[in-house]
């Protein structure tokens, strides 16, 4: 984590090198590539409905780089509790996709690798394609979307109540959303409905329903959001150290900045 001071000096430079950034910046041709990223403090970290840090607090960063074509890469990264991945304390995306605007449709397509560090060398790792298509109509905004797996290592779970060793096989998430502006606000609403055909260790190897209802608030690079948080997973299949339910419905806060 860069320190106060370090990020301190980066401004005060930063701030005395303004004017002559300025000139450079308009002489020289528009970049082809954009760098993006952000950092959040979220009050729990839920993955297709079910918590990921035992209801507690995670904090998360990303770091992206596009081009102009519509290929993009980046990486995402978030604290998690150790039920998760054999241990590990923190999950680690890294993604590489295609975004296109066809008519006013945005096509969305990439790949997903999940890297668990600190798993003990056990198999933890594995790939998630993915694709989407938003269209926005009026004040309103729809996206629909997939995940899909295949067999892999990582992907099994050993029932804890039987001790059976489960092989997942294929895999598939689907998803659909609605979003708009609550006029005179500044709160744009999210609705999100989620269907999971994933064998799951947590639902002992069930299909289930996750759903969402965010709030959010965006002010110059920060944006504020609460949301609601619920599954049909059934209760009580799995209950961490703590004793958690980590599919029992919540609400979860959070705050975003962006840069």
């Amino acid at each position: 984590m860069r320190s106060i001071l370090v990020g301190s000096t980066i401004l005060a430079a930063a701030l005395l090198a303004a004017p002559v950034l300025a000139q450079d910046a308009a002489a020289a041709p528009a970049s082809d590539f954009t760098i993006t990223g952000g950092a959040t403090l979220t009050s729990d970290y839920r993955f297709r409905g079910i918590s990921q840090t035992d209801k507690r607090f995670a904090v998360q960063g990303t770091l992206g780089i596009s081009h102009s074509s519509g290929l993009y890469v980046g990486v995402w990264g978030s604290s998690i509790d150790d039920y998760v991945s054999y241990g590990s304390d923190q999950e680690i995306d890294l993604y590489a996709g295609y975004k296109k605007t066809f008519d006013g449709t945005t096509v969305d397509g990439g790949v997903l690798y999940y890297y668990y560090p600190g798993s003990g060398g056990n198999n933890s790792d594995f790939f998630e394609p993915y694709l989407n298509a938003s269209h926005t109509f009026g004040p309103i905004s729809a996206k629909v979307g997939g995940n899909f797996s295949w067999k892999q290592k990582a992907l099994t779970y050993t029932n804890a109540k039987t001790g059976v060793l489960h092989s997942k096989g294929s895999g598939f998430y689907g998803y659909g959303e609605l979003s708009g502006a609550v006029p005179g606000t500044g709160v744009t609403l999210t609705g999100h409905l989620g269907h999971s055909f994933d064998r799951n260790y947590i639902t002992f190897g069930t299909k289930y329903t996750d759903w969402s209802l965010t709030a959010a608030y965006t002010w110059k690079a920060l944006t504020l959001s609460v949301a609601y948080v619920d599954t049909t997973g059934k209760r009580g299949s799995f209950v961490t150290g703590t004793g958690r339910d980590p599919v029992k419905a919540g609400v979860v806060g959070a705050i975003a900045v962006a840069f």
